[in-house]
């Protein structure tokens, strides 16, 4: 008389299966994602999640940009970069690196010079975001208190003649812009200062 109990245990287990809702094949959420508008209208983002990483991270991990990385830890300014923000970075790309002036890019990279390199590379930031979407024609005053010069054309965007390649790779802490050249600020802007801004990458 054991079979019965048995049998109405594999009738239960059955009846509640087939109650069940199939697999996510069936969920109106998952068919819903394919079509979804909002998924096609923003392949960066599918690229460059939202807040994956800070801004050192994200630029590691963006490929071409080695050399800013590098230069970003000589200088000191990993912890800077790593911080609250947000920031926009105008991040030279490898190859605007290797068109410096060999002596010029070994120079900076010494111990000695660490005070000029930081400098260097505080001039391509600016505070807050600005996505490329939002950029026109018009100055924008970086964390040294210097202004940049955004020109928009039907051509593309530049920021004192450096040509955006890459643009809105998104950080936790800000935003980065790949350029193709390296912003060459004066030799003032190259140099500590007693009156930089408190978030200034150089303090």
């Amino acid at each position: 008389m054991k079979t019965r109990p048995i049998l109405m245990a594999v009738t239960l287990v059955c009846a509640m299966t087939g109650s069940m809702p199939t697999a996510a094949q069936d969920h109106p959420a998952a068919g819903a994602a394919a079509e979804h508008p909002a998924t096609a209208a923003r392949p960066a983002t599918a690229e460059h999640p939202q807040r994956a990483g800070d801004i050192l991270v994200v630029a590691a991990g963006a490929g071409g940009l080695e050399t800013f990385v590098a230069m970003v830890e000589a200088a000191g300014l990993s912890g800077r970069f790593e911080g609250k923000g947000p920031f926009t970075v105008f991040a030279p790309a490898d190859a605007a690196f290797a068109d410096m002036p060999a002596d010029r890019f070994d120079a900076l990279m010494k111990p000695a010079n660490r005070a000029r390199l930081a400098g260097l590379l505080a001039y391509h930031v600016l505070p807050g975001v600005i996505r490329a979407a939002d950029m026109k024609t018009m100055k924008a005053t970086n964390i040294s208190g210097r202004d940049l010069s955004i020109i928009v054309t039907p051509e593309g965007v530049t920021v004192d003649q450096a040509r955006i390649i890459r643009a809105d790779l998104a950080a936790a802490n800000g935003i980065i812009h790949v350029v193709d050249r390296v912003l060459a600020p004066t030799e003032g802007a190259m140099s500590p200062a007693a009156h930089k801004p408190k978030d200034h990458p150089a303090h």
